[in-house]
C-alpha cells in the first residue's frame, strides 16, 4: 500500500509522499483507500477540553455579552445610589469617591481579563484546526477533479480513435 501511495503523491502533486505535510498525507491516503477527509472539528477539539478550560470558555462568553453589561450597569447604578446617601445625610458604607467600588471593579478586570484571553487562545487554535481541515477537504477535491478530468480524457482519446477508425 505505501508503494500506491508514493506513486499517488508523485502523480497528483509531484512530490514522494514522505516530503508530504500530514495534511496532504492524509488527503492522498483518503483518495487510495476511497474515504472522506471531513470531520467534526467542533466535537475533536472539545473532546479534548478540561473543566478548567470550558468554565473559561463559559466565564468569557457570559461577560463579553449585553445581559453582562446590563447586569453589571444596574450593580453600579444601585451601589452609587445606595453609597450618594451621605449628599442626603444618610449612612453609607463606601462613600464618594467609592474606594471600595474602585477596588471591586480592579480585581474583576484582573480576574476577567486572562480568563477571556484563555478563551481566545483556544477559540484561536480551533480556527486553525477548522483551516486546516478545510484545506484538506479542499485539496481532496482537487485532486479528485485533476484525476476526473484524466479519465475524460482517456474516454474522449477512446472515442477519438473509435471514431477515426
Amino acid at each position: 500500500m505505501k508503494k500506491y501511495f508514493e506513486n499517488l503523491a508523485k502523480a497528483l502533486l509531484g512530490q514522494p509522499y514522505k516530503e508530504l505535510s500530514s495534511g496532504e498525507q492524509k488527503v492522498i491516503e483518503s483518495i487510495a483507500e476511497k474515504t472522506s477527509v471531513s470531520e467534526d472539528i467542533n466535537e475533536t477539539f472539545e473532546e479534548g477540553l478540561t473543566f478548567g478550560q470550558i468554565a473559561a470558555d463559559k466565564i468569557a462568553a457570559f461577560g463579553g455579552s449585553w445581559t453582562f453589561i446590563g447586569i453589571f450597569f444596574a450593580f453600579i447604578m444601585i451601589w452609587i445610589v445606595l453609597n450618594t446617601g451621605q449628599l442626603l445625610g444618610l449612612h453609607s458604607f463606601d462613600p464618594y469617591p467609592y474606594i471600595l467600588l474602585n477596588l471591586g471593579l480592579s480585581s474583576l478586570a484582573a480576574f476577567q481579563a486572562p480568563i477571556i484571553m484563555m478563551s481566545q487562545n483556544r477559540q484561536s487554535s480551533k480556527d486553525r484546526l477548522q483551516q486546516q481541515a478545510a484545506f484538506e477537504v479542499n485539496l481532496k477535491l482537487e485532486l479528485e477533479l485533476k484525476l476526473l478530468h484524466e479519465k475524460f480524457d482517456r474516454i474522449e482519446e477512446t472515442l477519438e480513435k473509435k471514431w477515426n477508425s
